[in-house]
């Protein structure tokens, strides 16, 4: 449930914190384009050693590193699952070629987490909607989207607690084959399913008390307004952009950090 920290607002008062919505999520995009771009581990590396300076001018290092924990399971499928079908898609052999590739692939989906998690955990819901409100999203669209965003922490909250009220009762979840585990899992999912759909009553009877949708004309008690500094990293990010376009177009590939090798 750590992986979802990610998702979860941390209240700041730091230079990625006042950054307007609309240029972090340019700045997120540009990221993950330049994470998308690239296939060569040495590129994706110096991507995911950029973003670390961002995170501590950001102050959520402890947030950011829980997210890291929590998508270690995933990068480990994804290294292996690669290496495995490597070796069974080139005649049961494996190199230092498909072992670089398997790495690059993993760094590239730390990229994506720590790019995100920058995002999601800098910017609060009500700056969100707004940003989305300017965007000219459908606001039956925008709610529903933060409406996620705010309930996804908590529902893995929520889950957590299921999970440790189940074991203080015996439910042991991490022994058995894995079929088992999937079948332990099960007293946890039931309680968390009700809750959710409990909640998403409250929520209906809490917007229809509202008078939500009452009104196509809405009101906000604060705008959002570029400044210089949001306009120096819209700059940098289109520079950076284009720099990185440039590089993957018209200049030769990147070597491989590791000299061929056959291992198996």
């Amino acid at each position: 449930m750590s992986l979802l920290e990610g998702l979860r607002f941390t209240r700041g008062d730091s230079l990625i914190h006042r950054l307007d919505p609309r240029v972090k999520f340019l700045m997120t995009m540009v990221i993950f384009t330049s994470a998308i771009l690239f296939m060569d581990l040495l590129p994706l590396l110096v991507i995911f050693l950029v973003q670390i300076p961002l995170v501590f001018i950001a102050e959520i290092q402890q947030e950011w590193t829980k997210s890291l924990k929590g998508s270690v399971f995933l990068a480990t499928i994804i290294f292996s699952t690669n290496l495995i079908s490597y070796y069974f898609f080139q005649g049961r052999s494996l190199n230092t070629e498909n072992v670089e590739t398997a790495l690059a692939l993993t760094v590239r989906f730390l990229n994506l987490i720590t790019s995100f998690s920058l995002f999601f955990l800098t910017t609060s819901p009500d700056k969100l909607s707004l940003a989305l409100e300017k965007a000219r999203i459908p606001y039956e669209f925008n709610f529903a989207f933060i409406t996620a965003i705010r309930f996804v922490p908590v529902l893995a909250d929520e889950a957590q607690s299921i999970m440790d009220a189940q074991r203080s009762r015996g439910l042991e979840l991490d022994k058995g084959s894995f079929l088992t585990k999937i079948r332990k899992y099960i007293p946890i999912l039931l309680p968390l399913i009700i809750n959710s759909i409990r909640r998403s009553l409250d929520l209906a009877e809490a917007m229809e008390s509202r008078a939500f949708g009452a009104t196509r004309d809405r009101t906000n008690l604060f705008e959002l307004v570029m400044e210089g500094r949001d306009y120096a990293v819209v700059v940098i990010s289109l520079v950076l952009l284009a720099a990185l376009v440039y590089m993957k177009l018209y200049l030769p590939p990147f070597e491989p950090l590791f000299p061929y090798r056959v291992l198996i």
